[in-house]
């Protein structure tokens, strides 16, 4: 099953889960429950934090939930904040990290990349959490449409349609789709 955020990021082969942790928490939980699916594949926008490029294709299986204050020394968190699906092989091992806010500090998303941490999207480590819960195999594919600075939003405007066009093309050329729709 392919799932996908929803609002602007719709495909009429994608189910829309909802946009940011919770939405996407409480819908993909529903799916698992009355319509489990063999295999999980999100598909999305990304921002990058320096490493990738505007357009660039990436694969997952790994996402983290760290918010830029821990950066900081202004928070701490108690949960397990990165995790991976392991019944998956993609061929890179980029993290995705996740949260309710986009980031736009230049200067702190540096501290992404020192950590391993590529690219971001908001739903990602929900979609992972109950994939996981669930026992779903589960990967994202996501392309980037802006880098995490203080243009982020102007730049996603700005991509957004052209990078959903080069995902689904992306899509079609790894056979998950026949033809655009």
């Amino acid at each position: 099953m392919i799932i996908s955020a929803g609002r602007q990021e719709t495909f009429p082969f994608a189910t829309p889960v909802g946009v940011g942790l919770i939405e996407s928490a409480i819908n993909v939980t529903r799916v698992a429950l009355f319509d489990k699916p063999d295999f999980l594949v999100f598909i999305g926008s990304a921002g990058s934090y320096g490493n990738y490029k505007i357009f660039d294709v990436v694969e997952s299986v790994t996402a983290s939930n760290i918010e830029l204050s821990l950066w900081r020394n202004d928070s701490y968190t108690p949960i397990d904040n990165v995790l991976k699906i392991d019944n998956i092989k993609v061929e890179s091992s980029v993290i995705v990290n996740s949260s309710n806010y986009i980031s736009t500090n230049q200067e702190l998303c540096s501290n992404f990349i020192k950590n391993g941490i590529d690219i971001e999207n908001m739903e990602f480590y929900s979609v992972l959490q109950v994939a996981k819960e669930f026992n779903i195999p589960c990967m994202g594919i996501f392309v980037v449409t802006n880098y995490c600075n203080q243009f982020a939003h102007k730049d996603f405007i700005a991509n957004h349609r052209e990078a959903m066009d080069k995902l689904m093309q992306y899509l079609i050329d790894k056979k998950l789709l026949l033809e655009k729709p």
